[in-house]
């Protein structure tokens, strides 16, 4: 095997590899003598099939099994003599005139392979890295507000008495209703049976206002303007009807937050929901501190480093990222105006956010490496019952779809090593504790936005 380098741009690199077509015959006869055991040919007894014979029937079958052996073994030996690290898969080049030649045995089989290599990337240490992490003291009163709120969304209501009792702020009213544009019904606007505590801000701006005073029975026509930033673009900012007929009209019921009330949900006691309800503040809390710690930590590795970056992996996540845009705005009915930009912005920004994903995922990949950080099989199997977890009632499906999709299993991979990595930097790194609002704690900044719409 001859390798000629013909390019060596950056991290660009094109070679030029020849296998003498005399090695190619030398597999060629090596394949039929393992094949004339296994073959059976009217006519021949087994193992006396004359080569000539298999040749002119399994020849060409057997030359395209071992080109395609060749070009896989001698592009991984190429890459592994040269000690590079290719980013991707090398892409192999040869021609179909060449190809039929190759097959036929008459001449040497000469292609060209080019890939990006990873640059070096100087580690260094970490634990000059200082890192604020917000927590939320968790109160008595908080844990019982957040009961409270339980407590509310269970509340008992009751058929209002008197003659004819009118709507009040706290009732609860049971409707059927149809919202029309422009007189036509739209997808999404209708209701049967639905019910609404007036005064709770569930419906659109001006829709519960109109139902204060109304009767059981009575029809009504409410006129409501859709806001302008509603999710479903198709209805932003426009002017709908509603025909309401009230069914039913309910005063709240008295509430009482003890024992009672927790067995009335499944529980012993009020203090086992307490505790229940600490725990998912706790979880709660957890989770986000957890997302701004993580997001300081690959914000300092992002300013740390700075190298030349494999275009096509670029590439590669700007096309993931813009097709997941794309869709977004498909779904939402959306355009770049409204985000207050245009398509070419748009790409700049995202293309930057692709840049931030490869350089970060490279750093953790390299980091991960030279400390021998691994993703055991029980991690990937408990992640992938998570996966499950979230379907049920397909649970079966899903275990299948992971048998016959071993990259998705895979895939479960990523996340798992990343988070290894970085829990292992937060061990070396300087991290100290902030007092914090649950306010301040769950605010998103406009980062985290543009990150979490990518």
């Amino acid at each position: 095997m001859q390798v000629t380098e013909t390019l060596s741009d950056g991290l660009k690199r094109e070679l030029k590899v020849v296998i003498p077509a005399d090695e190619i015959a030398g597999r060629l006869d090596t394949y039929l003598d393992d094949l004339k055991s296994k073959v059976r040919i009217k006519g021949f007894r087994p193992g006396k099939v004359p080569t000539a014979h298999l040749k002119r029937f399994y020849g060409r079958q057997a030359m395209a099994e071992i080109i395609s052996n060749m070009l896989n073994e001698t592009t991984t030996k190429v890459v592994e003599e040269r000690s590079e690290r290719p980013a991707l898969q090398p892409e192999v080049d040869l021609s179909d005139e060449d190809a039929e030649k190759v097959l036929a045995g008459e001449i040497d089989l000469t292609y060209s392979m080019s890939y990006e290599i990873l640059s070096d990337i100087e580690i260094g240490t970490f634990d000059d890295i200082e890192i604020e992490r917000p927590i939320v003291e968790i109160s008595d009163e908080g844990v019982m507000e957040q009961v409270e709120q339980i407590a509310e969304s269970n509340r008992p209501f009751e058929a209002k008495s008197g003659k004819a009792p009118k709507a009040e702020n706290g009732d609860r009213v049971t409707m059927s209703y149809l919202g029309k544009i422009d007189g036509e019904p739209f997808d999404g606007g209708a209701d049967p049976n639905g019910q609404l505590v007036l005064g709770s801000g569930r419906f659109i701006p001006g829709f519960e206002e109109q139902l204060v005073g109304v009767k059981k029975g009575e029809e009504k026509v409410v006129t409501v303007s859709f806001p302008e930033d509603y999710p479903a673009a198709h209805l932003a900012g426009k002017e709908a009807t509603f025909d309401v007929t009230v069914n039913e009209i309910e005063a709240p019921g008295e509430l009482k937050v003890d024992d009672e009330f927790a067995k009335g949900l499944g529980l012993e006691s009020l203090d086992k929901l307490k505790e229940i309800v600490r725990g998912q503040i706790e979880n709660q809390f957890g989770q986000a501190t957890r997302q701004k710690v993580k997001r300081q930590l690959l914000d300092k590795l992002d300013e740390r480093y700075d190298f030349t970056l494999p275009e096509k992996l670029v590439e590669n996540e700007f096309d993931n990222i813009w097709r997941q845009v794309q869709s977004d705005m498909e779904r939402s009915g959306k355009s770049f105006e409204d985000e207050d930009t245009d398509e070419e912005a748009a790409k700049a920004d995202y293309r930057k956010i692709a840049e931030r994903r490869v350089r970060l995922g490279l750093v953790l990949s390299e980091i991960g490496e030279k400390n021998e950080i691994q993703v055991t099989d029980d991690e990937l199997h408990r992640a992938m019952y998570e996966q499950v977890r979230q379907y049920p009632g397909q649970e079966q499906e899903v275990f299948e779809y992971f048998k016959k999709n071993p990259a998705a299993f895979t895939g479960l991979r990523a996340p798992i090593y990343e988070d290894k990595v970085v829990d292992y930097l937060l061990e070396l790194a300087k991290v100290t504790d902030k007092v914090v609002t649950k306010e301040d704690l769950l605010k998103a900044d406009e980062e985290e936005d543009e990150a979490a719409k990518a």
